[in-house]
């Protein structure tokens, strides 16, 4: 018979979720509050993930929103969501999709809430981010990792 209190098979726990790291620049205040023009917002992301212990990994999204009008910044927001994992009992190759993935995934909503926080803070409505789909993120950086090199600059290069 089984013990109840040892998990057979695979495991993910969060054992902790956390900012890493913010930086809010708010350059053009207080003249920004009193512009007419709506400004343009960009968003990037990037995540990263490493093993810090014998299946405990930290995962890191970091997203940056620039709001820029009239060629000049109103603001930058860069929040890095981090998180700590407990994978076990997972085969080696399946690890990665998870750190690519899974892990962000649950980390999206806490950096989204930091972000329109930081965002309203700085005097501004907040930035609501609309969700993102990782598994399809993942999918395009595991492609592009596979193209040959010459592929890969020529793909990075604007047209």
């Amino acid at each position: 018979m089984a013990d109840p209190q040892i998990p057979s098979g695979p495991s993910f726990n969060i054992e902790r979720i956390y900012v890493k790291d913010l930086s809010l620049e708010n350059p053009g205040a207080p003249q920004s509050f009193s512009m007419q023009t709506t400004p343009q917002v960009e968003v990037s992301l990037r995540s990263r993930a490493e093993q810090i212990g014998e299946g405990v990994f930290e995962c890191v999204l970091t997203i940056t929103v620039t709001a820029r009008a009239e060629a000049k910044t109103v603001f930058l927001v860069e929040a890095a969501q981090a998180g700590i994992f407990h994978i076990k009992g997972v085969p080696l190759a399946d690890i990665q999709p998870i750190l690519g993935i899974h892990c962000p995934a649950v980390l999206f909503p806490y950096c989204r809430e930091t972000i329109a926080d930081a965002v309203t803070r700085a005097g501004f409505p907040p930035v609501h981010l609309d969700p993102i789909n990782f598994e399809v993120l993942y999918q395009q950086q595991m492609a592009s990792m596979q193209q040959p090199p010459q592929q890969q600059a020529a793909a990075s290069i604007p047209s």
